[in-house]
């Protein structure tokens, strides 16, 4: 049985109170187009979504942010910087701190109208702090509008990559989707996702009936799998790369460009491991132009201090997966500047 308990206002009516200042809006199509070249392969740079695995707190993140935004100015030649501020987070169990959207405050209950306006005032402080605009999580295509002016990336997660709306939504959204490989590691799947999602579909949404011109620039990311015993499997090595730069190819598909997420079943959640897989990969991209050209950027975990932690206790340290510390990130980030 469903028990109603709040009424949450459409995305326009929320907008309308909290809005994204003009001033902002040229930085962010200015960011858009950026990261739109570099799918496209009008630009050599690298993406690189990097950031805490949840969000679960404004101000270490802003701080992480503004961090990120003075590193920027070294690096912008070569990386653009994307912050991951992830709002959404599934559970694979279902249960847990499900991020800022459904619970704002984590000691606290859920109370998804504060998390809406919490989002808003929290991207619209980073964008301001940083100039830089923001990658989540698509968890819910139904809350899109709510954010989508606000970010430059959205991720279709490895358990919503063969859901049908997420692959719907993801077709009519202005800006770059990445969509994770599933559980399975199905590259199949994947590429049949993407596909989905660079097309013109027509579904229902918010209670419309919409048709979407699909999205050129949906594209992959590689996050490892989870085989059969529950037994991580990494999917970053150069095989599996070119076999989906194969399929691409069959496909048709616009803009083949895949995303290294270097964190999850591809290093086990074993957070210092990240820096060895951008390493790998950077020196494949140097040994193989076809390679070099369809790997595109990188999904990094990180925060103010590295690891995680159970409770909120340590001032930006992560509550959900652990993550690298602020050291080795910007360490990272510089390495891979000088070998774009």
């Amino acid at each position: 049985m469903f028990h109603k308990q709040i009424k949450i206002p459409p995305h326009d009516e929320i907008i309308e109170k909290m809005p994204m200042p003009a001033s902002l809006k040229a930085i962010k199509a200015e960011r858009d187009k950026l990261i739109s070249d570099v799918i496209c392969g009008n630009s050599d740079k690298l993406l690189l979504i990097v950031g805490p695995c949840s969000a679960h707190e404004a101000a270490p993140v802003l701080e992480y942010v503004e961090r990120l935004g003075k590193l920027n100015e070294k690096v912008q030649d070569k990386i653009v910087l994307i912050p991951r501020i992830y709002t959404n987070k599934p559970r694979t169990k279902g249960v847990g701190y499900k991020g800022m959207f459904s619970q704002p405050d984590p000691t606290k209950s859920e109370d998804i109208l504060k998390g809406i306006y919490a989002i808003r005032d929290l991207n619209i402080k980073a964008i301001t702090a940083s100039g830089l605009t923001a990658a989540d999580e698509m968890l819910y295509p139904e809350n899109i509008h709510y954010v989508d002016d606000l970010l430059s990336y959205h991720a279709v997660g490895a358990r919503s990559c063969e859901n049908q709306l997420h692959r719907l939504a993801a077709s009519g959204i202005d800006v770059a989707v990445g969509v994770k490989n599933p559980m399975s590691g199905s590259i199949l799947a994947l590429l049949n996702s993407v596909y989905a999602a660079q097309s013109s579909q027509v579904f229902k949404l918010n209670g419309w009936q919409v048709k979407t011109d699909g999205n050129p620039l949906a594209h992959a990311i590689l996050r490892g799998a989870v085989d059969g015993g529950g037994k991580d499997v990494p999917n970053f090595h150069y095989e599996t790369v070119m076999e989906v730069a194969d399929g691409y190819a069959k496909s048709g598909m616009k803009n083949p460009a895949v995303i290294i997420d270097a964190n999850h079943s591809n290093s086990g959640k074993k957070f210092k491991q990240q820096i060895r897989i951008c390493e790998e990969v950077m020196q494949n991209r140097i040994y193989d132009s076809g390679f070099k050209k369809i790997v595109k950027g990188f999904m990094v975990e990180s925060f103010l201090e590295e690891g995680n932690q159970t409770e909120d206790k340590v001032y930006g340290k992560s509550i959900t997966d652990p993550c690298l510390g602020w050291k080795d990130t910007e360490r990272l980030i510089l390495d891979i500047a000088e070998k774009v």
